[in-house]
């Protein structure tokens, strides 16, 4: 019997997300108001913003994880649930690390939608998973155990689990968060290689230098939407002010506005 599944098909002429006028309640309260953006296929979009700003979120929201109070959100046309073609990426914080699971199930994880319900996965699909982790760098630790791994290796199996999924739509909270100069670098030349296959990605992160750096557009919130765009024109005076208020400093220099303040968090590691 043929299966069938209930994934959107996308609009052709569609952008890959547009959100018009959403707010979303969370824990009781208002976590995001009225926002506003369009994102178009191959955008590597940095989302910046205090604790608290609504970035997770934001991409909950997107993911379909929650519901929006007001407002649309379309992701290729469509509403949100309902989308195979989303990656999502938790921050490692959320995931339990003790789940006896290998990298090589991990990334298998990413097919389940492919696959349907209750069934087992074919060569086709080991294929796949093979293939996502030689583009991450981690077919030689494909058996080990996933809590083993250091924190840069988990953060590349995760995104395998999402190039195994066949993902259009990365959205990834925080995934640089932690790791040393070394891993943070395999993972933005692993995005990099990502966005030149055509995936679009939106990336939370603390690091308001590492985003102009290294991405394209910025999505500045805290709670509103404050700026969306490039890098330059998004980090304003004015709106490092609205989003941070005295958590930064700003100087100026002969080089432009530097930012001096704790736009980063966490020990480090690999």
């Amino acid at each position: 019997m043929a299966r069938s599944h209930r994934w959107h098909q996308h609009e052709p002429t569609a952008p890959v997300l547009e959100l018009a006028d959403v707010s979303v309640r969370y824990d009781g309260t208002v976590a995001l108001e009225h926002i506003s953006l369009r994102v178009e296929p191959g955008a590597r979009v940095a989302v910046v913003g205090p604790n608290g700003a609504g970035k997770s979120t934001l991409f909950k929201a997107v993911a379909g994880v929650i519901q929006a109070a007001s407002g649309t959100i379309r992701v290729y046309g469509h509403g949100p649930g309902g989308h195979i073609c989303i990656g999502y990426v938790p921050q490692r914080s959320h995931v339990d690390w003790d789940f006896p699971a290998n990298v090589r199930d991990v990334v298998m994880m990413g097919r389940t939608g492919k696959l349907g319900l209750f069934r087992w996965p074919r060569r086709a699909d080991w294929d796949v998973v093979r293939h996502s982790l030689e583009q991450v760098g981690m077919q030689d630790l494909a058996h080990k155990q996933i809590g083993e791994l250091s924190g840069g290796q988990q953060q590349r199996v995760f995104i395998a689990r999402a190039l195994a999924q066949e993902a259009e739509l990365l959205l990834m909270d925080e995934p640089l968060t932690g790791l040393d100069t070394p891993a943070q670098e395999d993972i933005l030349h692993i995005l990099t290689s990502l966005q030149a296959q055509g995936v679009t990605m939106l990336v939370a992160t603390h690091d308001l230098d590492l985003a102009a750096q290294h991405f394209d557009q910025v999505l500045l919130l805290n709670r509103r939407l404050i700026g969306f765009g490039p890098p330059p024109a998004v980090f304003t005076p004015d709106n490092l002010r609205a989003a941070y208020g005295g958590h930064v400093t700003l100087l100026d220099t002969d080089e432009g506005t530097l930012v001096i303040g704790d736009t980063c968090c966490g020990d480090q590691e690999g």
